[in-house]
């Protein structure tokens, strides 16, 4: 009975989440990209090998195990499905990847039940190792290793000027970059390690300390190795750990660290015990009755997963028509206008509808605006993503020196901005700061303009947003911020305006 059960439910799931990934085709296949492009996310294509190795592998502690469909989880796949909408809304890929990810560990646990689902959690969970995610921790895991590298340095006796991420020893300048923030080893070590802890512990607690130590070495090591290449280069006059060698010296650090880890942590291995000798009450099969029919929990996954997609086609068919250029601004009282732009500085912002440099002068100091339009969002053309920055870290002309917030009135609105300190190569330092307008909605935040997109989109509102650059030279006695408080005062009211009669535009 209980076999023919098994027989009955597994087709049925089967195509029931096939169905669900057809659905949902171009996120899977989004991940899947970023598997390809990504070396940090290639394990992404073992993660459902090996899920379904490690459910095989206890096949004999389900076989007495009877499915249940269970119907309540049906109302958390609604909540998951409109989730994944927020994403796809939001342009936020990893969350709608995340998303899609819940809704197939939900079917099956809906069609097998929790009796069978409590014995295969980890399996399932395993698949969560698929989502390309962790990017949103580079700037703290850069600075830390900043941080570590350069009291590194200072406790050896070396002397050294820091300026944001980048720092100058005698011997020469460093400057940590994304590769150097060792998230790649970070992932690599959690999903390995969570996979090591699974199969060698069988307490909770064991499992749980080794997952954190998983997280925590493979931080530590990166800061020792970072040190390590910057004290060999030093000592080599620059002759090693620079160039590939950088890459090579890294990885073989690394390698040596996570096996120490695991060779570590075997000591402390526990042998699975022995399979119980027949059937417990909580494991006894139990017959279906009518009314639990696959067919029936399979029809109602579909038609509940498939009202998703449903209305972001719908929302996605109302876009407004695609614009071409910004409104012009019009004048600032006490600050002509210059048609020369007066620096070869630039924000690093792509793919945007339209955008728009704007120069004004007043008293011989100079100030810059920039503004960088966006409508009709889509993985490809979308203002707030990680590739979108003030300046790139591997800028060979700029880097960027410091940063902080600061209040300012922008129109009669207190809002918070990002300040940013960029320097040149040449020494020229400019003071810029950067804030987000999305359908008439101020902030500076990433993900509070994230969920206003999403937010007006689902309202029917569209998309239109604008990131919004003010800049100027930082001035002998550092006084920039000064003008352009002063400027901005002046210039909020026509800034918006152009903003709101570029909306109009359709």
């Amino acid at each position: 009975m209980v076999a023919r059960k098994w027989r009955s439910v597994l087709p049925v799931l089967f195509f029931t989440l096939l169905t669900i990934l057809v659905l949902y085709r171009e996120t899977a296949m989004a991940m899947v990209g970023i598997w390809v492009r990504s070396e940090t996310f290639t394990h992404g294509f073992l993660v459902l090998p090996i899920t379904i190795w490690l459910i095989w592998r206890i096949r004999d502690q389900l076989a007495p195990l009877a499915p249940r469909p269970n119907y309540w989880i049906l109302f958390v796949l609604v909540g998951t499905g409109f989730v994944w909408l927020l994403g796809e809304l939001a342009t936020v890929g990893v969350l709608s990847q995340f998303a899609l990810t819940t809704m197939l560990i939900l079917a099956v646990i809906a069609f097998l039940g929790l009796p069978v689902a409590r014995h295969i959690t980890f399996p399932l969970a395993f698949l969560y190792w698929a989502v390309p995610f962790g990017e949103f921790a580079l700037p703290q895991l850069m600075e830390w290793t900043a941080n570590f590298t350069v009291l590194g340095l200072r406790l050896s006796g070396i002397p050294v000027f820091r300026e944001g991420l980048h720092f100058v020893i005698p011997s020469g300048s460093w400057s940590v970059v994304e590769a150097c923030s060792g998230v790649r080893y970070i992932i690599a070590s959690l999903t390995v390690g969570s996979l090591f802890a699974y199969l060698s512990y069988r307490s909770f607690k064991r499992r749980l300390i080794f997952f954190g130590v998983a997280l925590v070495v493979p931080v530590i090591a990166n800061w020792m190795r970072a040190y390590l290449i910057v004290m060999i280069g030093h000592l080599s006059g620059n002759k090693l750990a620079v160039g590939v060698d950088h890459l090579i010296y890294g990885w073989l650090f690394f390698g040596i660290v996570i096996m120490t880890m695991f060779v570590i942590g075997s000591r402390w291995r526990e042998d699975e015990l022995p399979p119980p000798q027949g059937r417990s009450a909580t494991e006894s099969p139990v017959v279906a009755r009518a009314h639990s029919s696959p067919f029936i929990l399979a029809l109602a996954t579909m038609v509940i997963t498939s009202i998703w997609p449903l209305a972001e086609w719908k929302i996605e068919g109302s876009v407004t028509p695609p614009l071409n250029q910004l409104d012009a601004m019009g004048l600032v009282p006490g600050w002509p206008a210059s048609p020369v732009k007066f620096t070869a500085w630039s924000p690093h912002f792509e793919n945007a509808s339209a955008d728009q440099y704007y120069t004004f002068g007043s008293a011989g100091r100079e100030l810059g605006v920039y503004l960088a339009y966006y409508r009709n969002q889509d993985d490809n053309h979308k203002m707030v993503t990680s590739g979108n920055v003030t300046v790139r870290s591997a800028d060979p002309v700029w880097a960027k020196v410091g940063d902080s917030t600061r209040k300012i009135t922008f129109n009669q609105q207190s809002i918070t901005v990002r300040t940013a300190e960029l320097r040149s190569a040449d020494s020229t330092r400019l003071v810029v700061w950067q804030w987000y307008w999305v359908n008439g909605h101020l902030t500076a935040s990433d993900y509070i303009a994230k969920a206003y997109i999403a937010w007006s989109r689902l309202l029917g509102y569209g998309d239109d947003s604008a990131v919004i650059f003010l800049y100027t030279p930082k001035g002998e006695a550092g006084d920039g911020e000064a003008l352009m408080d002063a400027f901005i005062g002046l210039a909020a009211p026509e800034i918006e305006s152009v903003l709101d009669r570029t909306r109009e535009i359709r």
